[in-house]
């Protein structure tokens, strides 16, 4: 048992250290079905588009994106976003911590009909490491940052990290 325990643990180790950059990452666990945008675009358009947060709730309220709206990932429903009858052809941009939960919530918005739709490329981790601004649950400017786990902190270079 000792064996498979250290086996399982040494798979695991060698697989983290395989993704030395950020794009390995995403390739490994996104299908690319959705289009990036990247974070400095998403700053310069920021005031005309939706925002999306579909990190969990207390991810959240420690930071987000300035008018951020929460959709939340593991209780998501496509009909929160179908009942507000929110335009087709809107411009939604989707975040998570780094851009995996993201494509997942946003596939799900590509299947409702929704056309421009984005993936914010590394989330708010990359929107951090670039010095842009993020909120907290009172709307103030934070430092903080909800790490979603150990493995994924280490995409986040600078901020105060929660996990």
């Amino acid at each position: 048992m000792k064996i498979f325990i250290l086996s399982i643990s040494l798979f695991f180790s060698i697989i983290a250290s395989a993704q030395n950059s950020l794009d390995e990452l995403l390739r490994q666990y996104n299908n690319e079905s959705i289009p990036y945008i990247s974070v400095s675009t998403l700053k310069a358009i920021q005031d005309t588009v939706l925002v999306f947060d579909v990190r969990e709730k207390k991810e959240y309220q420690i930071s987000h994106l300035k008018e951020a709206i929460h959709v939340g990932y593991d209780y998501f429903k496509i009909e929160s976003i179908t009942q507000q009858h929110i335009p087709k052809d809107s411009h939604i941009v989707v975040y998570c911590s780094i851009g995996i939960r993201s494509e997942d919530i946003s596939e799900q918005l590509k299947n409702a009909g929704y056309i421009n739709v984005y993936n914010l490329y590394g989330g708010i981790f990359e929107w951090k490491n670039k010095g842009l601004p993020i909120l907290n649950s009172k709307e103030e400017l934070t430092d903080e940052v909800h790490t979603y786990s150990e493995e994924w902190s280490k995409w986040l270079h600078k901020e105060k990290k929660t996990p």
